[in-house]
């Protein structure tokens, strides 16, 4: 994704976000491997950072523990200078370079780093042109999303903004249709994504903010018929992006 603003240094941890990064642009300042550890993956590690001309460093598991604050990091860890993120105006560049009508998704605080990696590996799945997510009162671009992505970190532009229902106000004005999640609205089996389109997902405990609410232009419902009347923030946006992605390409 084009870079457009730094954050701090960070890490990337975990065998296939690595080689992920490793074959990217994402800009990386050194490889830290798990001494004693072999293995292919390991093998290919190492080769890609010396392509780039890293130092690959052999260092014991305990600090590699310390550096991920004890996350599983599979022996395999890269400094990098930061996560950056990328402008509305990407994500539209985006969606033109592919000759496609525009496919945003609009996350409205959203808190928890495992959700938005899993959201991202979703659209990066299906197609989605772009993420945008506000500055404030929600998790950015970290290590703990970055590995949960599985390298979709790499391919998902995400542009952050300061203030998001004035974003989405901008994107109504370019033509894009905004549709949002409630337990009252439309049966999202029934939505039709074609044209310029962006999903709004709300926070994990609140959902959707009320001046957002009264911003989109339809809302969307998840008929549920068990016992629990919710789902997990990234299980229902990956049944609303795949029904996106349904209807924009029908078999």
């Amino acid at each position: 994704m084009k870079p457009t603003t730094n954050e701090s240094t960070d890490f990337i941890m975990g065998r296939h976000p690595v080689v992920a990064a490793l074959k990217s642009d994402q800009e990386i300042n050194k490889a830290f491997i798990q001494e004693g550890l072999k293995s292919d993956t390991i093998g290919d590690i190492i080769k890609l950072a010396k392509q780039r001309g890293l130092v690959v460093s052999s260092v014991p598991k305990s600090k590699l523990d310390l550096m991920t604050n004890h996350q599983n990091h599979q022996g395999v860890v890269l400094a990098v200078a930061a996560f950056e993120y990328a402008t509305i105006d990407d994500l539209f560049d985006r969606a033109a370079a592919k000759d496609e009508a525009p496919f945003f998704l609009i996350l409205d605080e959203l808190e928890d780093p495992h959700n938005l990696g899993s959201i991202l590996r979703t659209a990066d799945a299906a197609g989605v042109h772009g993420v945008i997510i506000p500055k404030r009162r929600a998790v950015g671009l970290t290590s703990v999303v970055a590995k949960t992505s599985t390298g979709a970190i790499e391919h998902v532009p995400v542009a952050r903004v300061t203030n998001l229902v004035q974003t989405a106000k901008e994107l109504q004005k370019r033509g894009v249709w905004l549709f949002g999640t409630d337990m009252n609205g439309t049966d999202y089996r029934h939505w039709d994504a074609t044209g310029a389109v962006a999903l709004v997902i709300g926070n994990e405990g609140k959902g959707i903010s009320t001046l957002m609410k009264k911003t989109v232009d339809e809302m969307l419902t998840i008929p549920m018929v068990g016992h629990v009347q919710s789902l997990n923030a990234s299980v229902a946006a990956s049944l609303l992006i795949y029904q996106g992605f349904n209807s924009r390409r029908p078999l």
